[in-house]
């Protein structure tokens, strides 16, 4: 079964014929989260992590209770099924958004199995709308059966969702593995650095961004903590943010910490001093 499965989302990954539906929805999406405080909000900069799986929780949880109400309870638990599929419902709302949000920023295959993983929520939203409906008016039976259906694209959708998180590695940590080296490290000239341009190097076989911001040389990790885009590639603005060339996220040259999302963990930052016009670095608090 496995491998059925898999072969279906290999398919899904394949459909270039999505792209016409992806790529306009998610200029939409880009559109409307473009503002720092959206983007943070949705992302879950706020947070230190991912806001979307968390969110994802809620709803799953209360409809999967409902059912669990609607098989064993009988009757006695009609009302407080009916109350968990429209908690789950208003639970929706901030989910959809914090998914979307995420999903804009993939491309390719991702982001096609993002948008059916997007569809299946959808379809099953409106099977548990109509069956809040139909609990409201009495008609338990056919609420029941439209939450248990609903419940089950909930259950495909997660799939994946699950997928896109531990097989094609979104919305991890792309430092998470890194082995960043303790000791003062050797790794280019004083002379080298212009102001304010970043400028890869290679730490003990980590790579790491310099930049020269005013009297100060700052470093980071040169592997975008959000989706592994190249820092060095980025720019600086005034305040002193390093910018990433793919999504956008921004953090603080001085300690790595995430200044505007997507990204939601901070950049892994290094000690710098200067010897004899050469730049060394280590690992903070090594």
């Amino acid at each position: 079964m496995p491998k059925q499965i898999e072969h279906v989302i290999r398919d899904i990954e394949g459909r270039t014929s999505l792209d016409a539906l992806t790529g306009p929805a998610a200029k939409l999406v880009n559109k409307v989260t473009q503002p720092t405080a959206v983007k943070n909000a949705l992302s879950g900069t706020w947070l230190g992590h991912a806001l979307h799986p968390v969110l994802t929780d809620v709803p799953i949880g209360a409809w999967g209770m409902a059912t669990v109400l609607d098989l064993t309870a009988g009757e006695r638990g009609a009302v407080a099924a009916r109350k968990l599929v429209g908690f789950g419902l208003l639970a929706v709302v901030p989910t959809a958004a914090s998914g979307a949000s995420d999903w804009a920023d993939t491309i390719g295959g991702p982001q096609r199995v993002g948008l059916v993983h997007g569809m299946l929520n959808s379809a099953a939203t409106v099977l548990q709308t109509a069956s809040w409906v139909a609990r409201l008016a009495g008609r338990r039976r056919a609420g029941v059966v439209l939450s248990g259906v609903g419940l089950g694209l909930t259950g495909a959708s997660a799939y994946l969702g699950g997928h896109l998180s531990y097989v094609n590695g979104i919305g991890v940590n792309h430092t998470a593995f890194e082995e960043p080296n303790g000791k003062w490290t050797d790794v280019a000239a004083l002379t080298a650095l212009e102001e304010d341009k970043p400028l890869r190097v290679d730490a003990a076989g980590v790579p790491v961004v310099l930049v020269r911001h005013g009297s100060t040389v700052n470093a980071l990790s040169a592997t975008c903590t959000h989706a592994g885009g190249p820092l060095d590639e980025g720019t600086v603005d005034a305040d002193g943010c390093l910018h990433c060339p793919w999504h956008g996220s921004a953090f603080r040259l001085s300690d790595g910490e995430v200044t505007r999302g997507p990204a939601t963990v901070p950049q892994p930052d290094w000690d710098v001093k200067i010897s004899q016009e050469r730049v060394l670095v280590r690992a903070a608090n090594a």
